[in-house]
């Protein structure tokens, strides 16, 4: 596995992150979801402060995945929540 240094652009804001190849793509198309969920809310409601947008973004998405691991009887996986978190951290 072989590993890249991206750079994706949520809020307004570029962070370089490492992925490897395999990942990319999804890490990619991750980055747009978070950015267009973000700018749908800073569009839909009078928030304006970015710190915010991402958390409710945050909220929305961990429940999306809540909603996806109930669907199919697994519970979120501790490993699968660590990632997230670390997404979210480097994007602070």
């Amino acid at each position: 596995m072989s590993e890249l240094s991206i750079k994706v652009t949520i809020a307004g804001r570029i962070y370089p992150i490492s992925v490897n190849a395999e990942e990319e793509e999804m890490v990619r198309k991750a980055a747009q979801e978070v950015d267009t969920d973000i700018k749908n809310l800073q569009e839909n409601y009078a928030v304006k402060d970015k710190q915010d947008l991402l958390a409710m973004t945050a909220l929305q998405l961990a429940t999306k995945l809540q909603q996806v691991d109930t669907t199919k009887s697994n519970p979120v996986q501790s490993k699968d929540l660590d990632k997230l978190e670390k997404i979210v951290d480097s994007m602070l």
